[in-house]
């Protein structure tokens, strides 16, 4: 991997070019909610940030459900990009962001609807709820704005462009930090501040984004030209892919609810210890979807230009950057792992339940890095079907091991979910010589 051999220098350079900003990406977005836990955790009543906290749920759910507006928008992108077919991929651009644009709207007109069903499955009390509607009711007019954003991201990432999403999220988490701090700080507002500075920057955002894609690639753009973006067969393989991206999303939300309501049905102290454990797991997240992200890049340009062997490469020298990378995260929580426990409660009895299973969280970054870099790859390669059915495959395999397993506890729930993440690497691992590596008919070809 790490050799002077030019070739594999420049794949190496190619590969931290793109992860690098994606990586420092990801880490800004954890340090929004932190800032608006702290602002309303520092208000008179805790009712705010029990609001915002609400809130957050609602549309980090609703947001990552629509999540294939970005994923499959970097993979079709980047499959033009290899192909150098480049009215395709500002076609690509329009059609995503025509979708991203009716979905926002439709959001907003159906908020009764999802405020209803919400706030339903909730429960929470009287106060907190009204404070959490009014931050809802504020907060869903940035949906259109925010499902163009994540389109534009995707197509940016496809384009092998990994600069421009870093300088967006950067800007926008520090416009919503700046405009929330404004209105909780200097115009005394509560929990509507966050949400209302939310809404402005997710549209400053967006004007910027618009300005950055005039300045580089607004020779793409030549009108909507709505004969090509209604273009029904490509519209058809668009929609095919995002509602393959959407069961698989909808997977994985189903097994961590499901993990999460099983751990409440143990004991409080088991959901308390889980949720503390589970942030090891999403610091892991944050570090390798970086790579991930360059494999949705790298593969879709490889697979568009009909380039196997590089494609292989990447795929390869992609692999071992995230072992690599997970030897670390495994290194730093076997070791440190009761000290770090400290960064996120203070009470004994938790430190000291949570310790038993620190084992489940040393062994998870080789296991899950795996499954996310083939998610990455398969997107790449828009190959969304197979990537759906090995999802299926493996919530099947979570649900039958958690009722093998349920005598063991707490960590029978654990170990669930680890042969979730096994059966996930391993089914695409199996899946990838048919659906990855074999040379298929260029896109435009296909639609045709």
């Amino acid at each position: 991997m790490f050799t002077r051999n030019p070739q594999n220098r420049n794949l190496n350079k190619q590969i931290l070019s793109l992860a690098i900003p994606n990586i420092i990406s990801n880490l800004s977005v954890p340090m929004l909610s932190a800032v608006d836990t702290a602002l309303m955790g520092r208000l008179e009543n805790e009712r705010y940030l029990g609001a915002i906290a609400i809130g957050g749920i609602i549309f980090g759910f609703v947001y990552w459900g629509f999540g294939f507006l970005r994923m499959g928008v970097t993979g079709l992108t980047a499959q033009t990009y290899g192909a150098k077919d480049s009215k395709e991929s500002a076609l690509i651009l329009k059609r995503a962001v025509m979708v991203a644009l009716l979905i926002g709207l439709l959001l907003i007109v159906v908020q009764p609807l999802i405020a209803a069903l919400s706030f339903y499955l909730m429960n929470a009390g009287a106060e907190v709820e009204q404070l959490a509607r009014s931050y809802f009711h504020i907060r869903i007019y940035a949906a259109p704005a925010t499902l163009t954003l994540h389109v534009f991201h995707g197509w940016f990432l496809g384009m092998q462009n990994a600069k421009y999403p870093m300088f967006l999220t950067i800007v926008v988490n520090l416009l919503n930090l700046m405009l929330n701090f404004f209105f909780v700080k200097v115009l005394m507002m509560t929990s509507d501040g966050v949400a209302l500075g939310t809404v402005i920057a997710q549209y400053l955002g967006l004007l910027c984004t618009i300005a950055l894609f005039w300045k580089r690639y607004r020779q793409l753009w030549a009108g909507w030209g709505l004969k090509g973006v209604l273009h029904l067969p490509a519209l058809k393989h668009f929609f095919g892919i995002s509602r393959d991206i959407f069961i698989r999303t909808l997977s994985v939300l189903f097994c961590h609810a499901f993990f999460t309501s099983k751990a409440a049905a143990l004991s409080d102290a088991a959901l308390a210890i889980n949720a503390i454990l589970l942030q090891f797991i999403h610091i892991l997240a944050y570090g390798i979807d970086g790579f991930a992200f360059v494999a949705e890049s790298l593969v879709g340009r490889y697979k568009g230009a009909r380039e196997m062997v590089n494609l292989k490469r990447s795929v390869r020298y992609l692999l071992w950057w995230v072992l690599f990378l997970s030897a670390g995260f495994s290194l730093v929580f076997g070791l440190l792992g009761p000290k770090l426990l400290y960064l996120f409660t203070d009470k004994t009895d938790l430190l000291i339940g949570a310790r038993p299973y620190l084992i489940w969280i040393a062994i998870a970054p080789p296991i899950n890095s795996i499954a996310y870099i083939w998610d990455g790859v398969f997107i790449g390669a828009t190959a969304s079907t197979p990537m759906r059915n090995s999802m299926l495959a493996s919530t099947a395999v979570f649900l039958l091991a958690y009722f093998l397993l349920k005598g063991l506890g707490n960590h029978g729930l654990w170990l669930a979910l680890t042969l979730f993440s096994i059966a996930r690497g391993a089914t695409l691992t199996f899946l990838a010589p048919k659906h990855i590596f074999s040379v298929s008919v260029p896109q435009k070809q296909r639609l045709k």
